[in-house]
């Protein structure tokens, strides 16, 4: 049985099995990207909840693992060299796992780049421009509402970047051509979240990116997807 004794969030949320991934992590546009891709892989995993309403997030136990308080992580007990890591960064934790089983990424190392160019477009583009977009939209609503800038200016953020991942996936079933991959992975929760989790598709225009929502349905109707845009579960 593997030791996970060394990782001090282990005594938070203690490991029932702790030779298999143990998945640190709440139901949020980023955070199933790793159950997703986790259920797509098959791989052994088991989830605890990460929940936001008691800050959980913050815990030292917590950020021992991540320190920067942010969700997902992981443990895998079965690291590099048969010894257990432990990861932050929804991006570094799907390129692990698809490295570690020769899945969700092209092998040859022109088609390995290209996918993660799509990956870091996500990381550094759509996430944190929906998230601006969605808190000014939403939860800041009341804070801005005599000054339309922020709004106005992570919409049209926002819509540019639809525009970058509709250009891309006319005559493409998946990012990446023929082939499913951590940079749909990695996108399609935010596209889904933008509208599911902040009431944005009416805003962002979804329906001038038919490309866009025709892979969006491909990707959501996935099982993998349907299972792990549920785990954890929330309380």
């Amino acid at each position: 049985m593997a030791d996970l004794s060394s990782f001090p969030i282990t005594k938070r949320w203690a490991a029932s099995n702790p030779d298999i991934i143990q998945l640190y992590s709440l139901p949020t546009p980023n955070g199933v990207k790793v159950s997703i891709a986790l259920e797509e892989l098959g791989l052994p995993y088991e989830p605890h909840l990460i929940s936001f309403s008691t800050n959980d997030q913050k815990s030292p136990e917590f950020v021992s693992l991540n320190p920067n308080g942010r969700i997902p992580a992981i443990i895998d007990p079965n690291g590099p060299d048969g010894k257990p890591i432990g990861l932050f960064e929804s991006g570094a934790i799907l390129v692990y796992l698809a490295e570690k089983t020769g899945k969700l990424m092209p092998r040859d190392a022109a088609g390995r780049y290209e996918t993660l160019q799509w990956v870091f477009f996500q990381m550094a583009g759509i996430g944190p421009m929906f998230g601006q977009f969605g808190h000014f939209f939403k939860f800041a609503a009341d804070k801005v509402a005599n000054n339309s800038y922020p709004v106005e200016r992570y919409r049209d953020e926002s819509k540019r970047l639809l525009s970058v991942l509709e250009s891309r996936l006319k005559g493409r079933q998946w990012i990446m051509g023929d082939e499913y991959s951590i940079a749909d992975i990695a996108t399609f929760p935010w596209v889904r979240g933008v509208d599911v989790f902040y009431g944005g598709r009416e805003l962002l225009e979804f329906a001038s990116f038919p490309a866009v929502m025709e892979w969006l349905e491909r990707a959501i109707a996935r099982p993998a997807s349907q299972r792990g845009l549920n785990i954890p579960k929330r309380d």
